[in-house]
C-alpha cells in the first residue's frame, strides 16, 4: 500500500510537470515497469524508488545495474507489444522520494535519463 501511495505521489507530480501518464504497473515475465509516460513525443520509463531509512542507501541509488537490466529487457517487451510506440525516443527516469522528518515534507527527485539501455 505504501509503494501505491509513493506512485500515485509520482505520477501526480509527473502530471504537474506537464508529462501524461499512459499506464501504471506494466508488467510481464520481465519485470514491472512503475509509469510509462509520454513528454511531448518521447515515451518516458519510469521507476519510482522510496527510502524511508536514511541508514540505508538512497532511493535513486537503490536502482543498480540489475534493476536497470530488467527495466530495459520489460520496456522492451512493452515497446513489442504496442508497435505504434515503438518508433518514439525513448528514456529511462527515476522518481526517488526521500521522506524527510516531517512526512509533509517529503522530497521528490526526478531524475531525467537516470540510465541508457
Amino acid at each position: 500500500q505504501l509503494g501505491d501511495a509513493f506512485e500515485s505521489l509520482a505520477a501526480q507530480w509527473l502530471k504537474d510537470k506537464g508529462l501524461t501518464i499512459i499506464q501504471r504497473n506494466y508488467r510481464c515475465k520481465a519485470g514491472e515497469i512503475d509509469l510509462i509516460a509520454r513528454d511531448d513525443s518521447t515515451l518516458v520509463f519510469v521507476e519510482v524508488r522510496a527510502r524511508s531509512n536514511p541508514r540505508y542507501a538512497t532511493a535513486a541509488a537503490s536502482v543498480d545495474r540489475r534493476k536497470q537490466h530488467r527495466l530495459l529487457r520489460t520496456a522492451q517487451h512493452y515497446l513489442c507489444s504496442h508497435p505504434k510506440t515503438a518508433d518514439l525516443p525513448c528514456r529511462f527516469d527515476v522518481i526517488a522520494i526521500e521522506p524527510r522528518q516531517f512526512p509533509a515534507h517529503t522530497a521528490v527527485r526526478w531524475i531525467r535519463s537516470a540510465f541508457t539501455g
